[in-house]
């Protein structure tokens, strides 16, 4: 049974390539997110789908903490919101545990909010799919590249093997 969440932190196309090159990792649809308010806005974000038989929300969750700045509340965090959005009030816990233990083995204070999934709104798309077909454009290079090496360096085991 394929499971799915949303994503949001930084550049929906840094976001989208992140996802992607996950094993286990079914499906990344990017654009943009709305929670219930106050956060009923929407945000640049990715919905994706995954298989817990072969990558576990806790994995996902430490993917996307360690590849945004969830530490950071940032001037654009209205476009960029860091959060994790959820189906449910079951997810929303086990994502919250996820997050409390991150934050007390690193030392870090996550700034990353769990907020219900209520709607999306797909990205253009001439965006979609940005990294694969675009890898060599310097936006890539610049920003998207760098979150790359950080998975193979670590989480190089959640790694697809087409993944780059």
């Amino acid at each position: 049974m394929v499971q799915s969440a949303g994503f949001g932190g930084g550049c929906h196309w840094c976001t989208e390539a992140v996802f992607q090159s996950l094993h286990g990792v079914v499906a990344v649809d990017q654009g943009f997110i709305a929670a219930a308010a106050p956060d009923d806005s929407f945000s640049e974000a990715v919905a994706v789908s995954w298989d817990p038989a072969a990558i576990s929300f806790a994995d996902l969750i430490a993917v996307h903490l360690a590849t945004h700045s969830s530490t950071s509340a940032h001037s654009m965090r209205g476009k960029y919101r860091s959060a994790v959005y959820v189906h449910d009030g079951t997810e929303g816990v086990a994502a919250r545990r996820v997050i409390d233990r991150i934050a007390r083995q690193t030392g870090s204070s996550f700034i990353t909010e769990i907020l219900p999934f209520r709607a999306f709104r797909p990205s253009d798309a001439r965006f979609r799919d940005y990294y694969a077909r675009h890898r060599d454009a310097p936006f890539c290079r610049a920003y998207i590249e760098p979150k790359l090496a950080l998975l193979r360096q670590r989480f190089a085991r959640l790694q697809s093997r087409v993944a780059t």
